[in-house]
């Protein structure tokens, strides 16, 4: 395969929004409504550099709900048209206490919005809170298993809810935490991870181990957890929702315009074209 070659599957949201553009190609004129509504909330996935970002986004899209990815150093305007419910920090390769280590953007605490942290994203929330992350002892890469602290309860347990006591995590890191900010709890460790989940009272969370991978078998129960019960999300999102919005604004800006499209044959432009094509 060429280097570079993007390979279609229909796990993509791309491909996903090409099919549900085909299967409302024929019969559907300018003035026709399809049904779908628009989206009108969603979660925001922080990208601090990890392979996993938009993996995550996947996760929660699996789950009815829209999500987009945004850079470490957007803004609140370039977010707020999605109406966020609450944020998630990917992990990422910096250390925390490197000189240029990705930083938490200020709107995140400004909108008091639930927050999940998962490996960096948890470790820069601490270190922006005041708490401490140092490099840990031991490397901790792979299969963990996840204690529950029976002793911490409240609202931190939101995160864990219905899940059993001990179960199997994916780790991948070097530091660790080693001093939780004020107002938050332990509520999780692995053998080499004494702080392997913490929560306050405010919603707002952090998970050393990666619950959108597969190696994470109860992970989606966790961003399930997240979504529903810290964010009060609804699950309505399709990718018939990108496909209505996305034909909405095109009318309104090319009006009765032309429009001139250069198709590949690849799922990007196809995509393009279908939407062009609807509108």
């Amino acid at each position: 395969m060429p280097q570079g070659r993007r390979v279609a599957t229909s796990d993509d949201l791309e491909v996903s929004a090409y099919l549900e553009i085909a299967k409302g190609m024929e019969g559907v004129g300018p003035d026709d409504d399809d049904g779908q509504k628009s989206v009108n909330e969603g979660v925001v996935v922080i990208d601090f550099g990890s392979q996993y970002s938009h993996l995550i986004a996947r996760r929660i899209r699996e789950l009815k709900v829209y999500s987009m990815v945004a850079q470490s150093k957007s803004t609140w305007d370039s977010v707020k048209h999605l109406n966020p419910k609450g944020v998630i920090l990917s992990g990422g390769p910096a250390s925390v206490y490197e000189e240029g280590a990705p930083q938490i953007p200020s709107w995140v605490f400004e909108q008091h919005l639930p927050v999940l942290g998962i490996c960096y994203g948890m470790q820069v929330l601490v270190h922006q809170l005041g708490g401490k992350v140092s490099p840990g002892a031991k490397q901790e890469f792979g299969y963990a298993v996840l204690h529950q602290d029976s002793s911490e309860s409240g609202d931190s347990s939101v995160l864990f809810k219905e899940l059993p006591t001990e179960f199997q995590v994916w780790m991948s890191h070097g530091d660790r935490v080693e001093t939780l900010p004020p107002g938050f709890t332990g509520m999780a460790y692995t053998e080499n991870s004494p702080v392997a989940a913490i929560g306050n009272g405010d919603n707002m969370y952090g998970i050393q181990f990666h619950p959108e991978v597969n190696h994470t078998p109860l992970g989606q129960d966790i961003l399930d957890n997240f979504l529903f019960q810290a964010c009060g999300c609804k699950a309505d999102w399709t990718p018939g929702n990108v496909v209505h919005d996305s034909i909405k604004n095109i009318r309104e800006q090319v009006g009765d315009g032309k429009v001139i499209c250069a198709l590949s044959g690849g799922v990007d432009s196809a995509v393009t074209a279908g939407l062009l094509h609807r509108a």
